[in-house]
C-alpha cells in the first residue's frame, strides 16, 4: 500500500483520473464506511440501469452525515441529476464522492455537472514523494508510476501488468464505451502517439504515420484528453522580441504506459529514451504538486525556431520559473543556453535544471538540481 498525499475534501467532490491510478483504493482508505455504488460491477450497473429510481430511494434512506461513493459515474451519467437535486435540497445531510475516468461521456450526454456544488480533484500515478526511498530513476522511467506496477517486484510481472493495462484500455474504455469508430485505426494511432511522447505535435505527420485522416487524429487526441491518458502542453508566447514556436507538445500520463504503447516495454531503457522520459516525469511531478497543494499557475514550454528551448515554464501572476531537464549525469554550461535566452528576453524568477547527476551545482543564475533533490524541494520551488 502506498500512502497518497491527496487529502480528502470535507464536502462532496469529483475525483477524476485515469484507470488504475488508485482512486478506488484511496477512497476505500478514507471512506471505508460509506455507501458504495460501484458501477464497474456489471450487477450494480445493470441494476441501476433497469431501475434508476432505486439510487435516490436508497440514498434518501441513509442516516444523516453518510458519505456516498459512486465509482466510475460516467457509466450512468444520469445519476448526476439525482445527486444535484439531493445536494440542492441539503448539501450536508449526505455527501458524495464521485469518481470518473472519462469526461467525454459526461459532456456528450450534456449531463448535470452539479453546477459547482461539488469540488473537483485530480488523481495521478504515484509521484516521488509517495514512493519508497531508494527507488531508481531509470526504474521509474522504464515502468512508470501505476500503483499495481510499482507493487510488483519482478520485471516479468510488471511487463504483464502494463500489457494487460494496454489491452484492457482498448477493450473496455474504448470499444465498450463506443468512444471511437475504428479500433484498428485507434490502435495504430496509439503506437505513433507513444513514439512522439514529449515532442511538438504535428497532427498531419501523425495522421500519415497512423494511416488515418487528419480529422480522425484530432478526434483521437481528444479521446486521450477526455480519458486523462494524454495531455497537451501549450507553447508559451510571452511577447518576446523573437518569434516562438506555437504548436503544443503531447505527453502520455505515465512513462510505463508510453513505453508499452510504443512497443519498447520488454527492452531495457535505451539511452535515447532517458531524456524525453525524464522530461515527462518532471512534468508529471510538477503538475501533481501544483494540483495537490493548490498552488495554481499555468504550465507551458518555450522554443525558438533556432532550436533554443526551455522544457517547462511555470507562471502565476508576475512570477515565472523556467525548468530545463537533462537526462545525463554531467552538467555543461552550454546546456543552459535556452534558459539564459528566455531569462534575457522576459526575465525569470528562477532558472532550474533537473539532471541525473548526484551533486547540486550553481552556474551563475542557473540552479542545477539532482532529480531527487528537485522532487524533495517542490514545495519550496513552487510555494502555495
Amino acid at each position: 500500500m502506498f500512502r497518497r498525499r491527496l487529502q480528502p475534501p470535507t464536502r462532496s467532490f469529483f475525483l477524476l483520473g485515469p484507470r488504475a491510478t488508485g482512486k478506488t483504493t484511496w477512497l476505500r482508505q478514507h471512506f471505508g464506511k460509506a455507501r458504495w455504488f460501484n458501477l464497474l460491477q456489471e450487477k450494480e450497473w445493470s441494476r441501476l440501469l433497469r431501475e434508476p429510481g432505486l439510487f435516490r430511494q436508497e440514498v434518501e434512506a441513509l442516516p444523516a452525515g453518510t458519505w456516498v461513493v459512486v465509482d466510475e459515474v460516467q457509466r450512468l451519467p444520469g445519476l448526476l441529476n439525482e445527486v444535484h437535486d439531493l445536494l440542492s435540497h441539503d448539501a450536508k445531510r449526505v455527501r458524495f464522492a464521485l469518481t470518473g475516468s472519462s469526461a467525454r461521456k459526461l459532456r456528450s450526454r450534456d449531463v448535470n455537472l452539479l453546477a459547482g456544488r461539488a469540488a473537483s480533484r485530480r488523481f495521478f500515478p504515484l509521484v516521488g514523494a509517495e514512493l519508497p526511498g531508494g527507488t531508481q530513476v531509470d526504474d521509474l522511467l522504464r515502468f512508470g508510476g501505476l500503483p499495481a506496477v510499482r507493487s510488483e517486484p519482478q520485471v516479468r510481472g510488471r511487463v504483464e501488468l502494463l500489457e494487460a493495462y494496454r489491452d484492457t484500455y482498448l477493450a473496455e474504455e474504448i470499444r465498450n464505451e463506443g468512444l471511437v469508430r475504428s479500433l484498428d485505426g485507434f490502435s495504430r494511432f496509439l503506437e505513433v502517439a507513444a513514439l512522439l511522447n514529449g515532442q511538438v505535435l504535428n497532427v498531419t505527420g501523425v495522421a500519415r504515420d497512423a494511416g488515418v485522416s487528419r480529422t480522425t487524429v484530432q478526434g483521437f487526441f481528444e479521446v486521450l484528453g477526455d480519458t486523462m491518458l494524454g495531455s497537451l502542453l501549450p507553447a508559451w508566447r510571452p511577447r518576446a522580441r523573437v518569434k516562438e514556436v506555437a504548436n503544443p507538445k503531447f505527453y502520455l500520463f505515465d512513462t510505463g504506459v508510453a513505453r508499452t504503447l510504443s512497443g519498447r516495454l520488454r527492452d531495457p531503457l535505451h539511452a535515447t529514451e532517458r531524456g524525453p522520459l525524464l522530461e515527462a516525469w518532471v512534468l508529471h511531478e510538477v503538475r501533481a504538486h501544483l494540483h495537490d497543494h493548490d498552488v495554481g499557475g499555468e504550465l507551458a514550454y518555450w522554443r525558438l525556431p533556432s532550436g533554443l528551448e526551455v522544457d517547462l515554464v511555470w507562471q502565476r501572476g508576475d512570477r515565472r520559473v523556467g525548468i530545463e531537464v537533462k537526462g545525463s549525469e554531467r552538467w555543461r554550461t552550454e546546456d543552459g543556453a535556452g534558459l539564459r535566452a528566455l531569462d534575457e528576453a522576459v526575465g525569470l524568477d528562477r532558472c532550474l535544471v533537473v539532471y541525473l547527476g548526484d551533486r547540486r551545482l550553481k552556474d551563475k543564475e542557473i540552479e542545477v538540481l539532482p532529480f531527487w533533490e528537485f522532487v524533495g524541494e517542490l514545495g519550496r520551488l513552487f510555494p502555495a
